[in-house]
């Protein structure tokens, strides 16, 4: 048996990695059986049938660190979030329930403010000095002309790192740049075998170098965040935790109540009045969703 980790699925043929080798797999019947099938970052033990044809068959699926269910992958270990500074202009309330999910999934978050040559310094360093100052990696780029992509590919070392961001905030372009080939427009990245193209529409696994991918995903487009209890959210705001042990009420919701530990901390401006707005904005909203 050797060991390999999963690279795409298009039609439950597996392309997997082994020792910088790619083969196409089948995956073992036992797993429909059992209601699990591998996904692309799966860690994988296979069978050779054909090593002229490079063909093998997934025998068993090491235990995952984490699972996402849409889009559909494992071990995901860090998460870019992509923030256009114009055209379009910042969604901050989605960048904030992505750092809430990916505090809750436990995978590394990294902000990128993308095109910073299109608005004001003062304004891509107020985004900046709040996320840094609770703790986040703000990175400042531009894909254009290369501003930053040297610093944000030194993040991707060692990492299974996926991208998100809305339509147009400059997730390929940033990509293209990084690896300076125009893989998100033909659907491939070369690799040291250089073994074809592929244009599927589900995740897909890059090498960039050893034990780093980056993953080309359909998904992160709306990001709903109905995992997470509302009663729960304050803890996804990593900056909020420390001050939940002041609230009076063990269900507050930090919104209406007094004797609040995250409200005091807010008059005392020890978070973001502007982080602290979109969470009551982000909380109504799951409230609203659970009523219907």
């Amino acid at each position: 048996m050797l060991k390999g980790i999963v690279l795409s699925n298009i039609s439950n043929l597996y392309k997997v990695e082994v020792n910088g080798k790619i083969y196409d797999c089948n995956a073992r019947g036992i797993f429909k059986n059992n209601e699990i099938s591998p996904v692309s970052g799966d860690l994988v033990k296979i069978e050779i049938t054909d090593e002229e044809k490079m063909a093998g068959v997934i025998i068993e699926i090491e235990d995952r660190k984490n699972y996402l269910k849409r889009p559909k992958m494992a071990n995901l270990s860090q998460i870019i979030f992509v923030v256009s500074m114009k055209l379009p202009k910042p969604d901050m309330e989605l960048l904030d329930k992505q750092l809430a999910y990916a505090e809750f999934m436990g995978i590394k978050p990294v902000i990128c403010l993308n095109k910073i040559d299109l608005e004001k310094e003062d304004k891509v360093n107020h985004i900046y000095d709040i996320y840094s100052k609770i703790g986040y990696t703000v990175i400042k780029t531009n894909a254009k002309d290369m501003t930053g992509i040297l610093g944000l590919k030194e993040y991707l070392n060692n990492n299974i790192t996926a991208f998100s961001g809305n339509s147009g905030v400059g997730k390929s372009s940033l990509i293209n740049a990084l690896l300076k080939e125009n893989i998100t427009e033909e659907g491939v990245i070369s690799t040291k075998n250089k073994r074809g193209k592929n244009t599927t529409t589900q995740v897909k696994l890059y090498k960039i170098n050893e034990n780093s991918y980056i993953a080309d995903t359909p998904g992160f487009s709306t990001f709903d965040i109905n995992e997470i209890d509302k009663k729960d959210l304050a803890k996804y705001f990593k900056e909020f935790n420390q001050y939940i042990k002041n609230c009076e009420y063990v269900d507050c919701s930090h919104i209406k109540e007094e004797n609040c530990g995250i409200k005091k901390a807010l008059e005392e401006n020890k978070i973001s009045k502007e982080r602290y707005e979109r969470y009551c904005k982000i909380y109504e909203k799951m409230k609203s969703k659970k009523e219907y």
